[in-house]
Protein backbone atom coordinates (compact mmCIF):
# COMPACT_ATOMS: atom_id res chain seq x y z
CA UNK A 1 0.00 0.00 0.00
CA UNK A 2 1.29 3.42 -0.95
CA UNK A 3 -0.39 6.57 0.38
CA UNK A 4 0.31 10.23 -0.29
CA UNK A 5 -0.65 12.26 2.80
CA UNK A 6 -1.12 16.04 2.67
CA UNK A 7 -2.75 18.72 4.77
CA UNK A 8 -3.54 22.40 4.86
CA UNK A 9 -3.87 23.18 1.15
CA UNK A 10 -5.78 26.37 2.01
CA UNK A 11 -7.00 27.05 -1.53
CA UNK A 12 -3.56 27.60 -3.08
CA UNK A 13 -3.79 26.62 -6.74
CA UNK A 14 -0.03 27.07 -7.18
CA UNK A 15 0.87 24.57 -4.44
CA UNK A 16 -1.94 22.13 -5.24
CA UNK A 17 -0.72 22.02 -8.87
CA UNK A 18 2.69 20.97 -7.53
CA UNK A 19 1.04 18.42 -5.25
CA UNK A 20 -0.92 17.00 -8.20
CA UNK A 21 2.26 16.69 -10.28
CA UNK A 22 3.86 14.72 -7.46
CA UNK A 23 0.70 12.66 -7.01
CA UNK A 24 0.70 11.62 -10.68
CA UNK A 25 4.46 10.94 -10.59
CA UNK A 26 4.33 8.83 -7.41
CA UNK A 27 1.05 7.06 -8.27
CA UNK A 28 -0.08 6.17 -4.74
CA UNK A 29 -3.12 4.01 -4.04
CA UNK A 30 -4.84 6.94 -2.30
CA UNK A 31 -4.40 10.64 -1.63
CA UNK A 32 -5.14 11.25 2.05
CA UNK A 33 -6.12 14.86 2.83
CA UNK A 34 -6.08 15.94 6.47
CA UNK A 35 -8.29 19.01 6.14
CA UNK A 36 -8.26 22.74 5.42
CA UNK A 37 -8.58 22.26 1.68
CA UNK A 38 -10.15 25.43 0.26
CA UNK A 39 -10.30 28.33 2.70
CA UNK A 40 -7.24 30.12 4.10
CA UNK A 41 -8.76 30.94 7.51
CA UNK A 42 -8.84 34.30 9.29
CA UNK A 43 -5.48 33.79 11.04
CA UNK A 44 -3.53 33.03 7.86
CA UNK A 45 -2.38 35.35 5.11
CA UNK A 46 -3.62 34.49 1.64
CA UNK A 47 -1.45 31.70 0.23
CA UNK A 48 0.26 31.91 -3.16
CA UNK A 49 -2.27 31.98 -5.98
CA UNK A 50 -5.32 31.69 -3.74
CA UNK A 51 -7.90 30.21 -6.12
CA UNK A 52 -10.27 27.74 -4.42
CA UNK A 53 -12.25 27.13 -7.63
CA UNK A 54 -9.09 25.84 -9.34
CA UNK A 55 -8.30 23.65 -6.33
CA UNK A 56 -11.86 22.26 -6.44
CA UNK A 57 -11.42 21.25 -10.08
CA UNK A 58 -8.05 19.59 -9.44
CA UNK A 59 -9.30 17.58 -6.46
CA UNK A 60 -12.60 16.62 -8.08
CA UNK A 61 -10.56 15.29 -11.00
CA UNK A 62 -9.27 12.48 -8.77
CA UNK A 63 -12.26 12.22 -6.42
CA UNK A 64 -12.32 8.39 -6.43
CA UNK A 65 -8.76 8.31 -5.08
CA UNK A 66 -9.20 10.72 -2.14
CA UNK A 67 -9.81 10.00 1.53
CA UNK A 68 -10.39 13.29 3.36
CA UNK A 69 -11.32 14.63 6.78
CA UNK A 70 -12.71 17.99 7.84
CA UNK A 71 -10.38 20.73 8.96
CA UNK A 72 -11.30 23.69 11.11
CA UNK A 73 -11.63 25.82 7.95
CA UNK A 74 -14.09 23.49 6.16
CA UNK A 75 -17.75 24.54 5.91
CA UNK A 76 -20.94 23.00 4.57
CA UNK A 77 -20.50 24.90 1.32
CA UNK A 78 -17.20 23.08 0.73
CA UNK A 79 -19.06 19.77 0.67
CA UNK A 80 -21.45 21.26 -1.90
CA UNK A 81 -18.60 21.80 -4.37
CA UNK A 82 -16.28 18.91 -3.54
CA UNK A 83 -17.39 15.59 -5.04
CA UNK A 84 -15.89 13.39 -2.30
CA UNK A 85 -16.71 13.26 1.44
CA UNK A 86 -14.94 15.99 3.39
CA UNK A 87 -17.05 16.68 6.50
CA UNK A 88 -16.03 13.81 8.78
CA UNK A 89 -14.00 14.75 11.86
CA UNK A 90 -11.97 11.59 11.42
CA UNK A 91 -11.54 8.54 9.24
CA UNK A 92 -9.78 5.24 9.75
CA UNK A 93 -7.90 3.06 7.32
CA UNK A 94 -6.30 -0.33 7.86
CA UNK A 95 -2.67 -0.60 6.79
CA UNK A 96 -1.44 -3.72 5.02
CA UNK A 97 -0.13 -5.17 8.29
CA UNK A 98 -3.49 -4.71 10.03
CA UNK A 99 -2.64 -1.57 11.99
CA UNK A 100 -5.11 1.29 12.21
CA UNK A 101 -4.29 4.61 10.54
CA UNK A 102 -6.42 7.20 12.35
CA UNK A 103 -6.87 10.36 10.24
CA UNK A 104 -7.94 13.70 11.66
CA UNK A 105 -7.18 17.38 11.16
CA UNK A 106 -5.89 18.01 14.67
CA UNK A 107 -8.22 20.67 16.00
CA UNK A 108 -10.55 18.24 17.81
CA UNK A 109 -8.35 15.19 18.33
CA UNK A 110 -4.72 16.08 19.00
CA UNK A 111 -1.60 14.16 20.02
CA UNK A 112 -2.55 15.11 23.60
CA UNK A 113 -6.23 14.16 23.21
CA UNK A 114 -6.10 11.06 21.00
CA UNK A 115 -9.01 8.63 20.99
CA UNK A 116 -8.32 5.14 22.34
CA UNK A 117 -6.07 3.47 19.76
CA UNK A 118 -4.68 -0.04 19.72
CA UNK A 119 -0.94 -0.48 20.29
CA UNK A 120 0.99 0.12 17.07
CA UNK A 121 -1.68 2.35 15.52
CA UNK A 122 -0.82 5.55 13.68
CA UNK A 123 -2.39 8.91 14.54
CA UNK A 124 -2.12 11.24 11.51
CA UNK A 125 -3.01 14.91 11.87
CA UNK A 126 -2.47 18.29 10.21
CA UNK A 127 -3.55 21.70 11.56
CA UNK A 128 -0.25 22.93 13.03
CA UNK A 129 1.56 23.21 9.63
CA UNK A 130 4.69 21.52 11.04
CA UNK A 131 6.09 18.14 9.94
CA UNK A 132 6.25 15.59 12.71
CA UNK A 133 6.96 11.93 13.37
CA UNK A 134 7.39 10.30 16.79
CA UNK A 135 6.15 7.54 19.03
CA UNK A 136 3.86 8.70 21.80
CA UNK A 137 3.76 5.74 24.14
CA UNK A 138 2.74 2.93 21.79
CA UNK A 139 1.09 5.02 19.03
CA UNK A 140 2.97 6.55 16.10
CA UNK A 141 2.11 10.24 15.61
CA UNK A 142 2.73 11.83 12.20
CA UNK A 143 2.05 15.18 10.56
CA UNK A 144 2.88 15.90 6.89
CA UNK A 145 3.25 19.65 7.46
CA UNK A 146 1.48 22.08 5.16
CA UNK A 147 1.19 22.12 1.40
CA UNK A 148 0.63 25.88 1.15
CA UNK A 149 1.35 27.73 4.42
CA UNK A 150 4.21 25.95 6.21
CA UNK A 151 5.23 27.13 9.66
CA UNK A 152 8.46 25.15 9.63
CA UNK A 153 10.09 26.52 6.48
CA UNK A 154 9.13 24.04 3.75
CA UNK A 155 5.99 23.17 1.80
CA UNK A 156 5.59 19.43 2.26
CA UNK A 157 3.68 16.17 2.06
CA UNK A 158 4.34 12.59 3.15
CA UNK A 159 4.36 9.24 1.45
CA UNK A 160 3.59 6.07 3.39
CA UNK A 161 4.95 2.80 2.06
CA UNK A 162 5.94 -0.47 3.78
CA UNK A 163 5.95 0.89 7.32
CA UNK A 164 7.77 4.13 6.52
CA UNK A 165 6.43 7.70 6.46
CA UNK A 166 8.70 9.92 4.37
CA UNK A 167 8.29 13.71 4.27
CA UNK A 168 9.17 15.47 1.02
CA UNK A 169 9.82 19.10 0.18
CA UNK A 170 7.14 20.04 -2.36
CA UNK A 171 9.34 22.72 -3.89
CA UNK A 172 12.51 20.68 -4.46
CA UNK A 173 11.25 17.10 -4.33
CA UNK A 174 13.96 16.27 -1.79
CA UNK A 175 13.39 13.94 1.13
CA UNK A 176 13.17 15.91 4.37
CA UNK A 177 12.74 13.17 6.96
CA UNK A 178 11.85 9.54 7.39
CA UNK A 179 9.88 7.91 10.21
CA UNK A 180 9.98 4.11 10.23
CA UNK A 181 7.17 2.49 12.20
CA UNK A 182 8.24 -0.98 11.08
CA UNK A 183 5.99 -3.74 9.90
CA UNK A 184 4.14 -6.00 12.33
Amino acid sequence: MKLMIASDLHGSAAWVRRLMREYHRIQPDRLVLLGDLLYHGPRNDLPDEYAPKEVIAMLNGIKEEIVAVRGNCEAEVDQMVLEFPVMSDYAQMVLEDGRTLFLTHGHLFTPDTMPPLKKGSVFAFGHVHVKHGEWKEDVAVINPGSVSIPKDGSHSYMVYEKGVFTAYNLETGEEISRFDIGMF
